[in-house]
């Protein structure tokens, strides 16, 4: 049986149909900003490709980011770890624990070097020598200094990794600092508090297509999802453009969807396709909810953003 057909099968097991999963390939190739042409090849890339093997390391994070991408719609995530990726460490998801653990670690490195997908969330913690952190026995500043250098290409996901979040936001006890900071690595950056899963999927299967990574902006992000303003994109764009903000969650104002601008929203000032993809397989997103952008997939967001409720 092809692995193709196996993914096919047990996606119509879940009550996935091809038709469904045609869909997700629809959508994840607009995402992508290819043309439909590619959907097939996107289908294809999901289904047949070689499957490149991965490590995911967690170091100062709070699992949301892990938590997001679990919570993808299509594939759901064992298609994902089966078909598309060799998932081979992952504290959160693997059966391995403690010493056991360890070993998949080390053995896939030793048998993959210069050959994985290094996915890292949450920022490496550099006070007292890294002793804010460790993992197995090892500061997680020493992991990641052993790790970064042997992977093929690192992909940080979450604000966290890819310029230090929260855990960095003032007064920083811990040092916290982003892994490209750390490693000097160029990392593809994938940022959210907690990004969408999409484009972390979007991300591999770019790989998976083209042999390659996708084209970056000049802080390391996908241009397929951060290539544009959130405010650009915005259905409440009109308003702010006539002027009629919202000026209180309970107002009439806010049902009638007008800007939140006045209410604190970032979305002028962050980039990211949240409008367009949106959360919950295309349910909503924050703004669309009533809530305004606090700016979560820009650098220092929690130092620069904050108040959040307060037109900048």
């Amino acid at each position: 049986m092809s692995q193709g057909k196996g993914l096919l099968e047990r996606l119509e097991r879940k009550g996935i149909s091809r038709r469904d999963f045609m869909k997700y390939c629809t959508t994840l190739t607009a995402t992508m900003g290819l043309s439909s042409a590619y959907v097939p090849k996107v289908a294809a890339a999901l289904a047949n490709a070689p499957r490149p093997p991965v490590i995911w390391l967690a170091l100062a994070e709070c699992t949301g980011c892990a938590e997001s991408t679990l919570r993808t719609m299509y594939p759901w995530i064992d298609q994902l770890v089966l078909d598309i990726i060799s998932l081979d460490y992952h504290e959160t998801i693997m059966a391995p624990s403690g010493e056991a653990a360890e070993k998949s670690l080390r053995d896939s490195i030793t048998k993959n070097a210069g050959k994985f997908i290094l996915v890292v969330d949450g920022a490496v913690p550099t006070g007292d020598n890294g002793n804010f952190g460790t993992v197995g026995g090892k500061t997680m500043l020493e992991l990641i200094k052993e790790v970064g250098p042997k992977a093929m290409a690192t992909i940080c996901i979450g604000t966290c990794a890819s310029y230090g979040g929260l855990p960095a936001a003032a007064p920083n006890l811990t040092q916290a600092k982003s892994v490209s900071e750390v490693t000097g690595l160029k990392t593809v950056n994938i940022p959210g508090c907690p990004p969408n899963p999409i484009n972390f999927v979007g991300t591999v299967v770019n790989f998976l297509l083209f042999g390659k990574l996708p084209e970056l902006d000049d802080k390391g992000r996908p241009l397929f999802a951060y290539g544009q303003l959130i405010h650009d994109q915005c259905p409440r764009r009109s308003h702010f453009d006539s002027g009629e903000f919202v000026t209180s969650f309970n107002s009439d104002e806010a049902r009638k969807g007008w800007c939140l601008y006045q209410m604190g929203c970032k979305g002028p000032d962050t980039y990211n396709n949240c409008p367009k993809v949106k959360w919950n397989d295309g349910t909503s997103w924050p703004v669309q909810a009533g809530h305004p952008c606090i700016g979560c997939s820009e650098p220092n967001f929690w130092d620069k953003s904050t108040p959040f409720f307060k037109s900048s």
